[in-house]
């Protein structure tokens, strides 16, 4: 099994390059994040021409997630269901292959006084709820996405330099962690523990990719058994070397078979 994350940065403008790497890679799973596009302009039969199922919900010049699969997914979900803002173009999750899998765009922050900064980290504590009501960290889940952290030192260039981003700031940081306390390993780290890769490369940067300076926020996150299968996990830097790329790039984990158990189910009751 193959899942995969990518913030396009405009599915629109980036469907070529999503198109092409579907084809190469073939994954079971990819969660798109910031499509930022209104449900009824979504290139939906350009994925389903070239044999994709896509589940979707935008809005205009914002936000908007995705999941496109190779099998129809299951119980299709989007937003919170905690009572407060519902986020739907923040959140999508669904059971795929028998796994569950949660995508998720968490607010950026936008500076450590703002409001959006606060509701990031509200946002952190609800997701934490979330998985607590609903999931079981004795399933197999996944936590993928663009979740807009750099947890250590090294997943971003110059560490020092961003203590008071609202990508690396400590509070962030704690708040991210104590969602991971849930029961999710960090794929990417599982395989690659020493290595100062990153997913995401500011356009402003001169040469960022070839210079290698940027932020690791883009994530695999997998509870036990999904992770314990877990057999690879990479940054594919290829479609940000491309014209008119995202400013992010792909993620993708690959799993090996379970031995001989039955995946447990999405454990979120219908509502």
């Amino acid at each position: 099994m193959k899942i995969a994350t990518f913030n396009a940065n405009s599915i629109r403008s980036r469907l070529p390059i999503v198109l092409d790497w579907l084809a190469t890679h073939r994954p079971d799973v990819l969660g798109i994040q910031e499509t930022k596009v209104q449900d009824a302009d979504f290139p939906r039969e350009a994925f389903e021409a070239a044999g994709w199922h896509v589940a979707f919900r935008g809005e205009k010049s914002y936000n908007g997630v995705a999941l496109v699969t190779r099998e129809p997914p299951e119980s299709v979900r989007f937003g919170f269901e905690d009572g407060g803002p519902a986020d739907e173009t923040r959140l999508v999750r669904a059971v795929v292959g028998g796994v569950a899998v949660v995508n998720t765009y968490v607010p950026q922050g936008r500076a450590i006084d703002h409001a959006m900064y606060r509701y990031k980290l509200q946002w952190y504590a609800r997701l934490k709820r979330m998985f607590a009501a609903g999931y079981s960290a004795g399933q197999p889940l996944a936590w993928i996405g663009d979740i807009n952290i750099a947890v250590a030192p090294i997943d971003v260039s110059n560490p020092a330099a961003h203590v008071n981003d609202p990508c690396y700031h400590s509070a962030a940081r704690d708040a991210f962690l104590e969602v991971c306390a849930f029961g999710f390993e960090d794929l990417f780290r599982k395989h690659h523990p020493g290595e100062e890769s990153y997913s995401f490369f500011d356009y402003r940067v001169p040469n960022a990719v070839t210079r290698n300076i940027g932020w690791r926020i883009d994530y695999i996150l997998a509870t036990p058994p999904l992770a314990q299968r877990s057999v690879a996990c990479e940054i594919d830097l290829e479609p940000r070397m491309r014209e008119k790329p995202s400013d992010h790039t792909f993620m993708v984990a690959e799993f090996g078979k379970q031995n001989g158990a039955r995946p447990a189910p999405d454990s979120v009751p219908s509502r």
